[in-house]
């Protein structure tokens, strides 16, 4: 890799230190203000800074200040989630703080463009957990003690270079790789460049670390203070491929663009009248609730499309400007024949083929059987139009829709169908560039 890419990339991706002197204040003012709310607890053991800043591995664009208040093991889960965010609110109560939620909720607040977040999680011996938060102080130790300098600042450019091409974050909405992962990759890997050197070779289901178990997930890594659990399996086969390809792409052109933002990109009018998005509003609740529902919402509208003719080629669900979620389809066609072709069994199955004759020879305009002496009805569809059908099922089926019940209300208050090529806000825009633009980055062959 050229070192010339190497050090821009290190400019873009290492803080200076300006920003770290401002980081490092806030931290110390916050987990002065968390020490002090911790002494009126019992139940509190210690205080700790855990995350990308106490690993020294944050970057400039987005930083997040972790502080992990460890709880005796004895505290009930109900006492636990209610000292954690009291002690959380009183004290970020100048900065206006909030509840997010993953398996137990945690406090946040922003301070100065620093998120800062207060965990709670319990003092326990390495491999007893007893909340998802328990592993993170485990994870600070093991990496403040076996990363280099050079592997730190590695972890950032890999961090960046994930960021900049849409891989990186394990939320829901997004399924990509963590900063843990880009940590755990570093470590066993070494180098940011033996990181992309692996990835453009990786094989499905290849193991990066050492486990005793084996695991179903495109790319396994193996969390290395608990050699039982798979970091890449929640990272979505999308993210995988697409990281092997921009990977490769990378190895081969060694250009400083895969760490700046894309430019703006013309969305095919010839494609885009084959999009259908349905928008709708939905009441306030956290983003990683939200995007469980739609993402569920829109993989089961796409099957009952698919059931009833319309070839739907991919979809996507976003949740924007807090309470309007989109859920877009793009289909081979919207206008589909206005005949269909029914598959019976073959004539041999006796009392099946007496009962598909029929059920179908009403509705049947033409009948007959195939060279394998399968039952063919030619019938004449419900719906040509993939917008009418999308319509009818949400407003009058949802129930069969496979739309979950916590969105149900949601839709019922009101929802609307638009295509691709009207008037779309800038979250929406953005979502329908990536489901029908080719990323030049992954395939691009100059």
């Amino acid at each position: 890799m050229k070192s010339d890419i190497i050090k821009k990339s290190k400019q873009i991706a290492i803080p200076n230190n300006i920003l770290r002197k401002k980081v490092d204040k806030i931290a110390n003012q916050v987990f002065s203000l968390v020490n002090k709310e911790t002494e009126k607890q019992k139940a509190v053991v210690s205080v700790h800074f855990g995350g990308s800043y106490a690993k020294e591995t944050w970057t400039p664009e987005k930083i997040d200040i972790d502080i992990f208040v460890k709880f005796k093991k004895t505290t009930t889960e109900k006492n636990f989630e209610t000292i954690g965010k009291k002690i959380g609110f009183d004290s970020l109560k100048k900065f206006k703080p909030y509840v997010r939620y993953s398996e137990h909720p945690f406090v946040e607040a922003d301070i100065d463009g620093v998120g800062v977040n207060v965990v709670p999680c319990y003092d326990i011996k390495k491999g007893e957990w007893k909340s998802a938060a328990d592993r993170s102080t485990f994870h600070t130790e093991f990496m403040s003690e076996k990363l280099t300098g050079s592997m730190k600042d590695d972890i950032r450019v890999l961090k960046c270079f994930l960021k900049i091409n849409g891989m990186y974050g394990a939320e829901i909405a997004k399924q990509g790789f963590s900063g843990y992962v880009c940590e755990v990759l570093v470590y066993y890997l070494g180098s940011f460049e033996n990181v992309l050197k692996k990835i453009a070779k990786l094989q499905n289901n290849e193991m990066i670390g050492e486990s005793p178990r084996k695991f179903e997930s495109p790319i396994v890594i193996i969390d290395p203070i608990d050699r039982n659990r798979n970091l890449g399996a929640a990272i979505s086969i999308q993210n995988v491929t697409n990281f092997i390809l921009i990977a490769r792409n990378f190895l081969k052109k060694n250009s400083i663009s895969y760490f700046k933002e894309k430019s703006k990109i013309k969305i095919p009018a010839e494609i885009a009248k084959n999009l259908l998005i349905v928008n709708f509003t939905y009441k306030k609740r956290s983003d990683d609730i939200v995007y469980g529902q739609i993402k569920r919402a829109s993989s089961s509208i796409e099957s009952q499309m698919i059931n009833e003719g319309f070839n739907v080629l991919r979809n996507d669900a976003i949740a924007h400007d807090e309470t309007r979620a989109s859920l877009l389809f793009l289909l081979e066609s919207l206008i589909i024949s206005k005949n269909e072709i029914r598959t019976g069994p073959d004539v041999f199955s006796g009392e099946f083929a007496t009962k598909f004759i029929n059920i179908n020879s009403k509705k049947s305009k033409l009948m007959w059987t195939d060279k394998e002496g399968k039952l063919q009805s030619l019938q004449t569809r419900r719906y040509e139009n993939a917008k009418t059908y999308l319509n009818d099922l949400i407003k009058n089926h949802i129930g069969q829709s496979g739309i979950p019940k916590g969105l149900r209300n949601d839709f019922k208050k009101g929802f609307k169908i638009t295509s691709g090529k009207d008037k779309q806000n800038k979250s929406v825009k953005k979502s329908i560039s990536k489901l029908i633009t080719t990323d030049d980055t992954a395939f691009s062959t100059n």
